[in-house]
């Protein structure tokens, strides 16, 4: 099982305490490092590779938001804080989630969840190579190759700079973000109707404003900024 490294940094030490609990009961997560200030995390970021960054954004001297735009090249960001205001600042510097605190372990393990899947998405992701055209895609993974038809695709999920093409009977990952795949002519049929959802109007069985019901009962939700896109399903 792969090790991911990680790193905390929150200035209250019973909050700092408990995410290193937590992450102790996850055997493929290694902390190397917990500290009070941002200066002491940033030294070791510049001397050291870490994969997942636990940050408080109220800190001494500085905050989160700063430690996370000098280590952009960090690949996972989670934010554990008392301030929720800065949930959409947070989430322009490529914050993969934002925990309120108090912190609980339900809470913390469904972010666990989302780490490991992303990471399995990113490094499989490199694997891949779509090619796009006459309503198919063609999904290469080292030497095997496999068509999807468009039409069958059910819906795409975003994953940050991934996209998951979900079918009835599997699902696929390329390296492109969902943004940048529904520009493309062969995904006209495609309506995106949250900031991480498109789905394909044949395959909806219900619609109301807070969520779609595709023909498998997947429920995929409405985002209040997608609402006016469901007139080009009504």
């Amino acid at each position: 099982m792969k090790k991911y490294t990680c790193l905390i940094v929150d200035d209250v030490e019973i909050d700092r305490l408990m995410i290193q609990l937590y992450l102790n009961r996850f055997s493929n997560f290694e902390l190397i490092g917990a500290f009070s200030t941002a200066q002491q995390a940033i030294d070791v970021l510049e001397k050291t590779h870490v994969d997942i960054l636990f940050l408080d954004i109220d800190l001494p001297n500085s905050s989160g938001i700063e430690i996370r735009k000098k280590a952009l090249e960090v690949p996972v960001c989670i934010f554990i804080t008392s301030h929720p205001e800065y949930a959409l600042e947070s989430f322009e510097l490529e914050t993969l989630d934002y925990i309120v605190k108090p912190l609980n372990f339900d809470r913390f393990s469904k972010t666990i969840k989302r780490i490991d899947e992303y990471l399995e998405i990113k490094n499989k992701a490199s694997l891949f190579e779509a090619t796009i055209g006459g309503g198919s895609i063609y999904i290469k993974e080292s030497h095997a190759e496999t068509k999807i038809n468009l039409s069958d695709v059910l819906y795409l999920e975003a994953l940050k700079n991934y996209t998951i093409i979900n079918t009835t009977d599997k699902k696929f990952r390329v390296l492109q973000n969902i943004g940048h795949l529904l520009k493309d002519k062969n995904f006209q049929s495609f309506i995106r109707i949250h900031r991480s959802f498109a789905v394909q109007k044949h395959f909806i069985e219900k619609i109301t404003y807070q969520e779609i019901i595709l023909n498998n009962n997947f429920s995929v939700p409405v985002g209040r900024n997608y609402k006016d896109n469901l007139n080009e399903i009504l």
